[in-house]
């Protein structure tokens, strides 16, 4: 096979990552906001594993940006990153990169894209969910502008649930939730995708990747 279609390949590669993430991410998401109250939860395994369905104004895992300016710099910063990370990866096969790095750096390309289809078009596209199940395409008009919507998310983890120990420093006896963020299949992506560059990137950027 020649570079050329090396290169190729491995485009459709990264495209079918990308597609994938998107349309598992964007249908969880579209799922729960028109079938789910804010806060209302369902078990999936015992447990440690719930649809928790909130949403939040900021970074990935409820993290968040306080007031508006806060969310419209985060929501410019997504896009330009977003834009970066797009350029990058399409000249990554050109450049003889490993077939880990395009998949890392898709999944974490459509992790922040999934994200940023949330705070651009939801709040045009469905009514508060506060008190309701959102609707799509409301009458009266969307909850906000363009790039001020709310990311959904749903993935609740509690693994561990309980007070700590008295023994333990400073956090003896307070009671404790592991893993307490809720977050959804676009943070997992970018997640998976960073971790995977750090605990790979001397085979990802050896021989050709290096230059």
């Amino acid at each position: 096979m020649t570079d050329q279609q090396k290169g190729k390949a491995l485009r459709w590669l990264s495209l079918f990552v990308i597609l994938f993430v998107l349309i598992v991410d964007q249908a969880s998401k579209l799922w729960v906001k028109t079938h789910m109250e804010i806060s209302e939860e369902f078990s999936v395994f015992g447990d440690w594993f719930y649809i928790h369905f909130t949403e939040n104004n900021g970074m990935a895992f409820g993290m968040e940006i306080a007031g508006n300016y806060g969310k419209l710099i985060l929501s410019v910063f997504r896009l330009l990153a977003v834009s970066l990370i797009g350029w990058y990866l399409y000249k990554l096969p050109s450049k003889g990169a490993s077939r880990g790095l395009i998949i890392s750096g898709s999944l974490i390309f459509a992790g922040a894209l999934g994200n940023i289809l949330d705070s651009a078009f939801y709040g045009l596209l469905f009514n508060d969910s506060n008190y309701q199940i959102a609707t799509f395409m409301p009458e009266e008009g969307g909850y906000a502008p363009f790039l001020f919507g709310k990311v959904v998310d749903m993935l609740y983890f509690p693994l561990y649930e309980g007070f700590l120990p008295e023994y333990i420093p400073f956090w003896g006896g307070e009671y404790f939730i592991f893993f307490r963020p809720v977050f959804n299949i676009a943070d997992s992506a970018i997640s998976c995708g960073v971790v995977s560059v750090l605990l790979f990137h001397r085979g990802f950027f050896s021989d050709k990747s290096e230059d």
